[in-house]
């Protein structure tokens, strides 16, 4: 569909002008060219058109506007044109002449003629016009017909064509094709736009190529079939409604490229090094909390964690089924990413397990690296693991495990949640270790992996035996053995082996039986050769599970095939030992074809209740069904044709031997090692697939089907000799005789998958584009990114429509398969609703959201990225390998589907038929590093590959102008294809490159700087720039000029697709090779010779150009270039050069005016602060140093340091210079700071270097004037509200000039209220155990602190979901309605703010609730280091870091750091030199400090410093045990402070509460490290981490980093103020270094600052309690809103601990561990500050339970009686608290129990330290025998009560358990009978108590354990008392154990029969029949009574009644 607007001229106009107009439609607009000086007409003839997605409502407007055009103001609007299409959609073509209209709407005299044609979609509009079949019956009719008319016809042609193109033309319409209009874009405003280029890509485009883009992107030239038969023409119809994508217009200068580009060529990739198969460092760490409900009874359990190949093991644990661990596991690995997140994580429990014995497995759990890698933050945290027993998928779970898994990777920084007093409920359901969105019940599944058979495999066996046995025996054998091995989640499979078989069928099926969804995400498929010494790999194949599944609620189980994937690796020859083994099993790019193999996948998930099913999950293998031939896709024939225009750059390596390229796909056109061919070719020649070949003929004609016969593939283009073209590379003479190859070869057809591919594909590639030019836009910030990111969206909707349309017409062939359809239907779905989401993200764009819409839109991509990627293969890649004498050299990989043709344009693949470069590389491991970065050869290679029927049009998009040489028997054959061309046409050019400057280079030298020139390469040219010695950033300011460059083919087509060029960067040695520093690439702007060098295009801009090597960047290039035709009249057309204007360079050119950029005159001010940790320069110490500074040549140098141990600091502080920068600041050159030591005899050598490559955060500009009224009007009064526990919205959000709102900073009214209530004595139970102050200490503060902060991560992280839901509501909002979305969005703006006042008020209490109804001061925790909170304290000093040395050649970051040598510490200030005056002339402006007014003294200064280590976390663990034994170590200067003897043994999470005081004088000490080392007995210690603080940066910074602001002034207590200065001493202070009015204290506690005015309390209690007036409070208030003070305010840092990561530098990037701490620090010349803060860690207090046992009940009864075979039990009870079984206790037995009743009335006492703040209880034990000292363990209090059945002879039988946290365990029932199972199980509604605050308590708790089918049952219940006291307590009223003095409890009345009963049987017989049947000899009593009455009464009645009767 497509509507095309033909603007014909427009009259009337007034006055003499440049005119322009602007066609706008649907948000799109087309700029025409600008016309100059028109008198009253304007002949714009022009047309524009815009491909539609959706058909155009008859209600839609088409709008032009025409201004008066100005270069240098915003255009003039002369007036506008609007129409309503309603006519159009109804008649397709209209012609209008109409007046327009001004801005209010009054019709004016100027009056517009325009053409409007529209074609939808069904072809239900537009007639056909017979013009527009051309006069030749051969026209191909493509692309837009309108345009063709519009060329053809007689109208005028668009100026910018001359009778060049004319004849161009004409010659076209011979050969039967037609060129589109070319319209010259043009720029609005300043912005002069480069031709074609520009089309909105800015600075550092990654690609410079390809930016020329056409209206209809990359629709290429499709030659249809000469005759059109009927259905042809409706298919026309389609495509002529233009069913194109639309516009890739870019908006970014809302100028528009609106030229219809012949797009001939594509884009080349710029990355050239593999990325994959590179070794990495990871580390995988694992923490095993506890275990809960393992299945089996009193078990001893241990965990063995497995990753990959490595195991490690927990300590055991005994007799329990929830063990505690808490053990912390690291396995570090060096492998490649794709090998790292294959490996199987198996964490499993094991029972009992010993020296002797491996122990049983009670079941195991696993997953891939890769699953926990893919997770946020690339952890779980604490989460439980499901634990199943793979030897039994029958039986249920059998437990849940705790843990942590984390992997890191290098580089990649880990969270680590908050760890403090775990109080979160264990909701194990709710936090299972498993990635969101698969189901907490998995299931049991089979995989069934079905091997069909292989083909093509290459030959793995020497011949030599072979040829020995062919002779003998006369048996001709394939030299290979194969077998398939399929790996999954940890387990192998493998097939039979087939003996000598290049073509194998196994019809074998592997079946794996696995959880799921598994949580492993690849299955891996490996061919291998069977060999009597070592199996080799010969191809690998990865199934990716995702790919081939789809989890949603229409989703479908893993499925696949039966399909042929293909298998890549090393080449096919063979020799022993295979450098590119690696390549075959699957890691990197592979070279070669080596092999297919037909397989299929299925997924059954299992009934596991079903009694038939084998339980186990050993892999087995069966028998497969076969397939048919024909299930994988009908053979056709296919035919690829390639054509060679041009191979340069070849490596001075390969350039003595002759040179020849072959081109393979599969095994077809592989003359060397190819051997074996495909069966079907076999076939095609005869025998069985006759109806094959039938059928192919059937579909060609006759005369093709003879040139069929003798046509033999030609795939190797012949041998020639490179010329040289410089001293690096060679080139190969293709001038005009261009070699061709083709091949034809057999496949399934299976196309489908390839087109629907390649539309994702291209939707995407057009969305990236998109994407990477609004990033541009943002960042070289151009007008209007987000409308470019509308216009972005909006293409991204109609591609996904487009997408539905296309591939729903899909033919239902017999081979699709299951994963065909699903995929189709997933993929149809997702493109649907991401083509709703995209509109209604286009609606939500603003200017304000564009960067998280951008984001979004980021997510888009990559989903249609993982979409495109095809699982099943069709048609294998094409290989083009350099040979030289038959050796293979390097070698490019061209997927299939790039290159295949389709009809339909956006099927086709994206460079079929479209010349590409390509860049040869070496294959396997030797293209890692160096090597791989130099360019083997580049080719720019032309492809087509397509059905052989199809292949009419195959040389359709060759750049015209060549004739065709076909081998004898082909000629005159009309489709026979060339094997050469010959080209006739050539036309000649002058390339000129302005090579301006380069920055941020690579440092080649081991001075850390470089000496580079560049070398640039066209076609077969080259040439250097001069070379600049010492530098990263070269001004090398240099035009080269490129004569005479001949480039074959059509002159327009140049003109659009001109070649790439190639810039190189080298290092210059003075000896040896220059080094390779990085490459780029560009597209020249190109002038014809007919063509105006004038605005728009010419001169051309200056743009930068990102320069990579390998796959990391290297820096920008800034550079322009043209390409400028040399007409007939020779070079005389040309601009003119300017000679030489510099004598000292000699006869280099320099870039032209035009060019350069426009400077202007700045001067830069260098704070020179002074220099630290210089290391040694060649052994010998750096002395005196200085500083140089330099930029754009001109610079300025410091003060010589004179002695720079004794003080690093200069003693000038601030100088400058002037320099004539460019006016836009995009190119400022970068600013380079070197450090030379002055030697003796003048001597200085470089010590380091660092280059600030942007100058814009050192821009000063001079404030406005205007807007600096509103801060000194009137007083300001801040509102302050009292402490609120989330972060203030509102604090200042007014700052009018006379707002008036005074809030006291009071307690809140309630929080009186509750201490009121407290000084009563509360009546409420909790209330009698609050802290008071004097218990609290600077811990409660500290965990205060952290639940406020956690609370805050929380709310952050709701906060953001929540936002996050919303958006997705907008979004199905969105795709329902419009006019809805709209409403939804504007409410959250007013909703938020409400929505944080509600979320502060009812949080308020809450909070305080929970901090035990006390309010405890908090301070600041950080989870990070504070550097990062406050911008590195760089606020006005800057640390620049001194690079030295060279940049390792591996891509790693981490060099960086060994590279510095040192630190310069400084600032900088730029600005356009007339400053204006008012700056200069304010009070106490010191001239010789320019811009830096107001800095301190640089002298040496004495300093207390004091850190705080509070605690350490997750350290790493250094010995075998996987524990350390950390202690703390601080350095700072020549203080070496080693805390070793307080090491904390065998500790991971050592809690160290230390403070050190050291004394420092800055700047010669100012680096402060603190390390945790590890205490070993034998050898010295290790480092396990360390962390670096500048303490210099922070005792100068404005925000005051010396002691960080308390959040309350006391002068006791826990809260005590630390700082030696008062806040009414630091406010004033601050006040007089910032040159403020104040502090003024007023009456009524207010104070003004400036005009500030804060108010809040007066009062300050002393230890006493007494009250005195103050103003500290007030103070304090001002200096906690110190950022609202204007001009100078700042936040100020609060009271904090921050949290530093430990690195070690063996391992860099590695977290090792995190550090809490902080530091103070105190100026020595100040009153020193009091004693440090005691933060020793809180000593656990000693605390004694007593748990009465007083008796049982319903115990189940486990013995049978000897005699009477009666159940009874001995029972006895047992109880430990957890962490100490060894010292577990036992009642005495109650024998015989009949009932479950026991009585004991026995008491059990456990003593335990316990710290209440963790709510931990403390252990302290040996580990071992063998152990050095105690461990102290940290466990959580819990008791457990077991029930025993005393055996004599046997084991006692375990009966049940119950286990109670002491600190929430429910409350016990008060009787037996109401104790139900649901206490034991927590899901009962009881409270739930602490016995730390109760003491004392007594209740019935019940027994549970699990029955057979592991379902929990109640096994009896157990009355106890628990009793806790303090050790103090226990002490004044001792108890005895069991039964025993003090304070003896009672002996348990128990029946006699509990004693032996044959002593007394009557005694048990009486006892006997009392309980088990008293009830049933009452019934019986009754009962018989009963029937004795009636009895009795028949026996009487009947006398009874006579006497009556009788009356006697």
């Amino acid at each position: 569909m497509a509507l095309s607007v033909h603007l014909k001229t427009v009259t009337d106009l007034r006055g003499k002008g440049d005119r322009i107009a602007k066609v706008a439609f649907r948000g799109l607009s087309f700029y025409t060219r600008v016309l100059e000086n028109c008198e009253d007409e304007a002949p714009f003839d022009e047309t524009f058109r815009w491909p539609i997605a959706s058909s155009i409502d008859v209600n839609e407007m088409l709008e032009i506007q025409v201004f008066n055009y100005s270069k240098v103001f915003s255009n003039r609007l002369v007036g506008t044109f609007r129409m309503v299409l309603q006519k159009v959609v109804e008649e397709g073509q209209l012609e209008v002449t109409d007046t327009l209209i001004d801005d209010n709407n009054a019709v004016i005299r100027t009056s517009i003629s325009i053409e409007i044609r529209y074609q939808a979609m069904d072809g239900t509009v537009g007639a056909w016009n017979d013009e527009e079949f051309l006069e030749s019956p051969n026209a191909r009719l493509e692309g837009d017909p309108y345009e063709t008319d519009g060329l053809l016809s007689s109208r005028r042609q668009s100026p910018s064509k001359t009778s060049a193109a004319e004849r161009a033309l004409r010659r076209d319409k011979a050969k039967g094709k037609e060129k589109k209009h070319l319209h010259l874009p043009f720029s609005k405003g300043k912005e002069k736009t480069k031709g074609d280029h520009k089309a909105g890509k800015g600075v550092f485009s990654a690609m410079k190529l390809g930016k020329v883009r056409a209206a209809k992107d990359d629709h290429r030239k499709q030659d249809e079939p000469a005759v059109l038969e009927a259905e042809d023409l409706d298919r026309k119809a389609m495509r002529l409604g233009g069913g194109l994508d639309p516009d890739t217009i870019s908006l970014a200068s809302v100028t528009a490229v609106t030229t219809n580009v012949s797009n001939k060529r594509s884009k080349p990739d710029i990355k050239m090094e593999p990325s994959a198969g590179r070794p990495m460092d990871y580390q995988v760490s694992i923490t095993i909390i506890e275990a809960r409900q393992l299945v089996g009874l009193n078990m001893d359990p241990v965990v063995c964690v497995e990753v990959g190949e490595e195991k490690k093991y927990t300590s055991m644990k005994e007799s329990t089924n929830c063990p505690y661990y808490n053990e912390y596991f690291v396995f570090d690995f060096h492998v490649p990413p794709d090998v790292m997140f294959d490996k199987i994580l198996k964490l499993s429990v094991i029972h009992s397990k010993n020296l002797l014995r491996s122990g049983t497995l009670v079941g195991s759990f696993k997953m891939d690296v890769g699953t926990v890698y893919s997770q946020p933050e690339h952890q779980f945290y604490h989460k439980w693991a499901i634990l199943s027993d793979p030897d039994d998928i029958t039986a249920g779970l059998k437990g849940y495990l705790k843990v942590d898994v984390a992997v890191v990777g290098k580089g990649d920084n880990i969270k680590t949640p908050h760890k403090a007093n775990e109080t979160d409920e264990d909701d194990i359901e709710g936090n299972l270790l498993l990635p969101d969105g698969v189901p907490p019940e998995r299931q049991w599944a089979r995989f069934y992996i079905k091997i069909y058979r292989a083909e093509g495999l290459p030959r793995m066996n020497t011949s030599i035996m072979a040829n020995v046995k062919k002779a003998l025996i006369g048996e001709n054998k394939d030299l290979v053995d194969p077998y398939v091995q399929v790996v999954f989640a940890g387990q192998k499979g493998k097939t039979s082996v087939q003996k000598s078989s290049y073509e194998p069928l196994w019809n074998e099926q592997i079946v794996f039986t696995e959880m799921f969804p598994p949580l492993c995400k690849r299955i891996k498929v490996q061919i291998r050769d069977s060999d009597k010494v070592n199996d080799v790999a010969i191809g690998t194949h990865f199934i990716d599970l995702r790919k081939v599944s789809n989890e949603g609620d229409k989703g479908f189980l893993p499925t696949f095939g039966p399909a042929w994937v293909n298998m890549y690796g090393s080449t096919r020859n063979y020799t022993l030992m295979d450098e590119h083994q690696d390549l075959n099993e699957g890691l990197g790019e592979g070279v070669s074809f080596r092999a297919r193999l037909l397989i299929g996948l299925s997924v059954e998930i299992l009934d596991t209740s079903n009694p038939e099913i084998t339980s186990s999950t050993e892999v087995q293998l069966d028998q497969a069904t076969p397939v048919a031939d024909n299930c994988t896709g009908k053979m056709e024939e296919f035919f690829l044709f390639g054509s060679f225009l041009e191979a340069t750059m070849v490596d001075r390596k390969n350039g003595d031997k002759p040179i020849n390229f072959e081109v393979t796909i599969g095994n077809y056109g592989n003359e060397i090692d190819g051997i074996s061919k495909p069966v079907i070719k076999k076939k095609k020649e005869g025998g069985a697939g006759n109806e094959e070949a039938s059928e192919l003929l059937q579909n060609s004609s006759d005369e093709e089907d003879n040139d069929d016969e003798e046509f033999v593939s030609i795939s190797v283009t012949p041998p020639m000799k490179p010329l040289i073209t410089d001293r690096n590379y060679f080139h190969l003479p293709y001038f005009d005789k261009k070699p061709c190859m083709y091949i034809k070869s057999w496949w399934q057809d299976q196309r489908r998958r390839l087109y629907n591919a390649n539309i994702m594909d291209k939707i995407a590639d057009k969305l990236e584009e998109g994407l990477n030019d609004v990033h541009e836009m943002m960042k070289t910030e151009k007008p209007h990114p987000e409308r470019r990111l509308r216009g972005v969206l909006e293409e991204l909707s109609s591609g996904c429509l487009r997408f539905v349309t296309l591939a729903n017409k899909d033919q239902n062939h017999s081979s699709r398969t299951r994963l065909d359809r699903e995929r189709l239907k997933s993929c149809m779905r997702e493109l649907e609703t991401m083509g709703q989401q995209a509109k209604t993200l286009r609606s939500q764009v603003k200017k304000t959201t564009i960067r998280e819409k951008l984001k979004q839109s980021q997510n888009f991509l990559q989903k249609l990225r993982f979409l495109a990627d095809e699982p099943q293969h069709s048609i294998p890649d094409i290989f083009i390998w350099m040979m030289s004498n038959n050796k293979r050299i390097a070698y490019a990989r061209i997927p299939s589907k790039d290159i295949l043709y389709s009809i339909v344009d956006e099927e086709m693949g994206k460079d079929c038929g479209k010349v590409k470069t390509v860049f040869l590389k070496l294959p396997g491991k030797k293209g890692f590093g160096p090597a791989g970065w130099t360019v083997q050869a580049k080719m720019e290679i032309y492809l087509w590959l397509g059905l052989n029927k199809q292949r009419k049009d195959f040389l359709g998009g060759l750049p015209c102008g060549f004739e065709e040489r076909k081998l004898p028997k082909g000629q005159g054959i009309p489709f026979f294809p060339p094997i050469s061309l010959i080209y006739t046409m050539k036309q000649v050019f002058q390339l000129r490159v302005h090579m301006y400057q380069a920055r941020s280079l690579f440092a080649a030298d081991s001075s850390g700087l470089s000496d580079p020139f560049a070398r640039v390469f066209f076609i077969t040219q080259s040439q250097c720039t001069e070379v600049l010695n010492e530098t990263l950033c070269p001004t090398w300011d240099q035009l080269l000029v490129f004569d005479n460059v001949e480039l074959y083919g059509e002159v327009h087509e140049m003109r659009d697709d001109p070649p790439i060029i190639v810039i190189e960067i080298y290092d210059q040695d003075t000896v040896g090779k220059a080094d390779f520093m990085g490459r780029t690439f560009a597209k020249p702007v190109v002038k014809m010779s007919d063509e105006e060098y004038c605005p728009p295009r010419f001169p051309p801009q200056l743009e930068y150009y990102q320069i990579y090597r390998g796959n990391s960047t290297a820096g920008d290039l800034l550079a322009a270039f043209e390409l400028l035709q040399i007409g007939p009249a020779g070079k005389s057309d040309l601009p003119p050069i300017d000679g030489p204007t510099d004598m000292d360079r000699g006869p280099i050119l320099p870039v032209p005016l035009g060019i350069r950029p426009v400077l202007s005159k700045y001067r830069v001010e260098i704070l020179f602060w002074g220099l630290r940790d210089l290391k040694r320069v060649n052994l010998a110490q750096v002395d005196r140093p200085r500083v140089d500074i330099e930029c754009a040549g001109k610079g300025v140098q410091s003060s010589l340091i004179q002695n720079y141990k004794k003080n690093p600091n200069f003693s000038t502080l601030v100088k400058w210079f002037e320099v004539d920068l460019p006016e836009n600041e995009l190119l400022h050159p970068p600013l380079n700071i070197r450090v030379v030591d002055c030697r003796a005899f003048g001597r200085y050598t470089l010590v380091g270097s660092h280059a600030v490559n942007s100058l814009r955060k050192f821009i000063y500009r001079p404030p406005d004037k205007k807007a600096q009224h509103w801060s000194t009007a009137g007083e300001i009064v801040v509102n302050v509200e009292p402490e609120v526990p989330i972060k203030k919205m509102e604090t200042m959000v007014k700052l009018e000039a006379n707002s008036d709102a005074v809030v006291k900073v009071d307690p809140s009214e309630e929080e009186k209220e509750k201490k009121k209530k407290k000084k009563k004595g509360g009546a409420e139970e909790m209330e009698d155990d609050e802290p008071d102050e004097s218990m609290l200490d600077w811990w409660s503060k500290y965990f205060a602190s952290i639940e406020t902060m956690k609370e805050h991560l929380r709310q952050q992280e709701a906060a953001a979901a929540e936002a996050e839901e919303k958006e997705e509501m907008e979004m199905t909002e969105g795709s329902k309605g419009h006019g809805k979305s709209k409403e939804k969005i504007k409410v959250p703006k007013e909703d938020k703010k409400k929505k944080q006042q509600q979320q502060q008020q009812p949080q308020q209490p809450e909070v305080l609730e929970r901090k035990n109804k006390l309010k405890i001061d908090e301070m600041k925790v950080y989870p990070k280091e504070l550097e990062t909170e406050f911008d590195n304290f760089e606020d006005w000093l800057h640390t620049f870091n001194l690079l030295r040395g060279k940049i390792g050649d591996d891509d790693d970051n981490a060099a960086d750091e060994e590279r510095i040598v040192g630190r310069f510490k400084g600032s900088m200030c730029v600005y356009k030199v007339p400053l204006p005056d008012d700056i200069t002339k304010e009070a106490g402006y010191d001239p010789n400090f320019g811009m830096f007014q107001g800095i301190p003294s640089n002298d040496p200064i004495n300093v207390l410093v004091r850190v705080y280590v509070v605690r350490a976390t997750d350290l790493h663990p250094a010995d075998i045990n996987g524990k350390a034994d950390p202690y703390v170590v601080i350095k700072l200067g020549k203080t070496d402070i080693k805390d070793k003897e307080n090491y904390i043994s065998k500790q991971l999470n050592p809690v160290f509460g230390k403070s050190f005081d050291i004394e420092a004088t800055f700047p010669m000490e100012s680096m402060l490290t603190v390390a945790v080392y590890d205490w070993d007995l034998v050898g010295s210690d290790d480092l396990i981490g360390e962390t670096k603080i500048d303490l210099e940066n922070r005792y100068y910074s404005k925000h005051r980093a010396t002691c960080g602001v308390s959040g309350t002034y006391s002068i006791h207590g826990y809260n005590i103020w630390r700082d030696p200065q008062k806040p009414t001493q630091i406010l004033s202070r601050l006040c007089k270094e910032g040159k403020l009015d104040g502090p003024h204290y007023g009456p009524g506690g207010r104070v003004k600052v400036a005009n500030r005015v804060f108010t809040g309390p007066t009062e300050l209690e002393d230890e006493n309690g007494q009250k005195k007036q103050t103003d500290e409070h007030l103070a304090l208030t001002v200096l906690h809103h110190w950022e609202g003070i204007p001009r100078v305010g700042c936040k100020l840092v609060p009271e904090h601990v921050e949290t530093r990561p430990l690195l070690n530098p063996d391992k860099p990037g590695i977290e090792q561990g995190r550090l809490e701490l902080w530091v103070d620090m105190f100026p020595m010349d100040m009153p020193a500050p009091g004693p440090a803060i005691d933060i020793a860690p809180r000593k656990p207090k000693k605390y004694e339970l007593r748990v009465i046992v007083w008796n049982t009940d319903e115990v189940i009864l486990e013995d049978d009686d000897y005699f009477t075979g009666e159940k009874s039990s001995d029972i006895f009870v047992r109880g430990w608290l957890k962490g100490q079984q060894e010292d577990k206790q036992d009642t005495d037995v109650h024998y015989h129990s009949l009932t479950g009743e026991g009585n004991f009335n026995w008491r059990y006492i456990f003593p335990f330290d316990y710290l209440a703040a963790e709510e931990k209880i403390v252990i302290s034990k040996k580990e071992s025998m063998f152990s050095w000292d105690e461990t102290e363990y940290k466990i959580p209090a819990r008791l457990t009560l077991q029930v025993w059945d005393a055996d004599h002879f046997s084991a006692d039988d375990f009966l049940g358990a119950i286990e109670l946290d002491l600190n929430r365990f429910p409350r016990g029932a008060k009787t037996a009978k109401q104790c139900s199972m649901e206490l034991g199980t927590g899901e009962a509604e009881v409270p739930l108590i602490s016995i730390f605050k109760q003491k004392r308590v007594k209740g019935w708790w019940p027994f549970l354990a699990r029955d057979e089918n592991d379902e929990m049952e109640i096994t009896g219940k157990v009355e106890a008392e628990l009793h806790l006291l303090t050790a103090e307590e226990a002490e004044k009223s001792p108890a005895g154990l069991a039964r025993n003095e003090p304070d003896p409890l009672e002996k348990p009345n128990r029946p006699d029969t509990s004693f032996i009963w044959f002593l007394n049987p009557l005694k048990s017989i009486k006892y006997l029949i009392c309980t088990r049947y008293k009830w049933l000899i009452i019934k019986i009593v009754l009962a018989l009574l009963l029937v004795i009455m009636v009895g009795l009464f028949l026996y009487s009645m009947p006398g009874y009644m006579v006497k009556k009767l009788l009356g006697a």
